[in-house]
């Protein structure tokens, strides 16, 4: 989702009572742990990046942003920051999630209805697919697109040809999870989700839809000086260093990428 809103830190509790239309299922999940993050350390951002979706593929930081007149793709170096290419979208075009899947990169739009199927070596657009309702995160698990909606549904599509393939509710201890975010699908198959309106991760497993895992990333929020949070937005923005335990976590307008570790609470 993309309209400007900041949530008051710390909404983990509040996270489990995003409840969907159709309330509870009739069997309750197993609950969720908690955790919260642990900074490993910190890198730079640019606060002009209204943050739609990040990704690392290749040794290379993948991130697309949103809002019509100033979405892009651009690809960074891990190691040094550095930007190495960018394509800007047309100003019809509210960009969204991103991801790279085998020799494709897919960047989603918010509720313009078109995906754009990319070369992620030069970031040339290969096709534009059409799709119905709204475009919010993206991730690839090596054999699926899981795509989010704001909703509490994930949807799954074919990394070919983009069609849907099938979906899934997501639930936390028993409840439908809604505003389920920016997407990043981990190494060890679960998918972490943004809560939009929260500074909270999701982890779920896909097949089921149950959230595994609460994580309260409320502190890299509160580390932020008052200047540094002027005119910040919401968390938003996942993405699994690949082979490792560390995530890349921003925001949209943050100043800061926080590379964290996801540690159970006491």
């Amino acid at each position: 989702m993309t309209v400007p809103f900041r949530a008051v830190p710390g909404l983990l509790a509040a996270a489990v009572l995003l409840i969907g239309c159709s309330g509870a299922t009739d069997e309750p999940d197993a609950t969720a742990t908690t955790s919260t993050v642990t900074v490993v350390q910190t890198r730079e951002h640019d606060r002009t990046a209204f943050t739609q979706g990040l990704e690392v593929s290749g040794g290379e930081l993948y991130e697309g942003t949103g809002r019509n007149g100033s979405s892009y793709v651009r690809v960074s170096s891990l190691e040094t920051g550095e930007e190495l290419r960018r394509v800007d979208l047309s100003s019809n075009y509210f960009g969204e999630g991103l991801t790279v899947a085998g020799d494709s990169l897919w960047q989603i739009t918010w509720r313009d209805g078109v995906a754009f199927e990319r070369d992620p070596v030069t970031l040339q657009e290969r096709r534009q697919v059409v799709y119905d309702g709204e475009g919010w995160g993206l991730c690839d698990d090596g054999d699926r697109l899981i795509m989010s909606d704001g909703s509490s549904t994930l949807t799954f599509r074919d990394p070919a040809s983009f069609d849907e393939t099938g979906s899934v509710q997501v639930t936390v201890n028993g409840e439908q999870l809604s505003n389920l975010n920016e997407l990043e699908c981990s190494d060890d198959g679960s998918v972490y989700a943004n809560l939009w309106q929260s500074d909270d991760i999701a982890r779920i497993d896909p097949d089921s839809g149950r959230v595994t895992e609460m994580i309260d990333a409320s502190p890299l929020w509160n580390s932020m000086t008052s200047d540094e949070r002027a005119g910040a937005d919401v968390l938003n923005g996942i993405a699994q260093i690949p082979g490792t335990d560390r995530f890349l976590v921003t925001g949209k307008l943050w100043p800061t990428m926080f590379e964290v570790q996801f540690t159970p609470q006491p």
